[in-house]
């Protein structure tokens, strides 16, 4: 299962629009790398509840300060 707080998006919300969809992180409040992104979809052998330190800061409530996925 994705992580929840991944979206896809066609535009940056200020008016510029993407030819495709980026992925976008709900947390942190911005767009991430398509290899970050396989970390959120739980592609291959990654599971964003377990590798990603940006999920589980948040999920701990320890937020997203200065916060890396990986």
């Amino acid at each position: 299962m994705a992580c929840p707080y991944l979206k896809y998006r066609r535009s940056d919300g200020n008016g510029t629009r993407f030819d495709h969809e980026r992925a976008y992180c709900g947390i942190q409040g911005a767009f991430v790398s398509p290899m970050i992104a396989d970390v959120c979809n739980d592609r291959d052998a990654f599971d964003h509840t377990t590798h990603c330190d940006v999920f589980r800061r948040h999920e701990s409530g320890r937020g997203t300060e200065h916060a890396q996925h990986g």
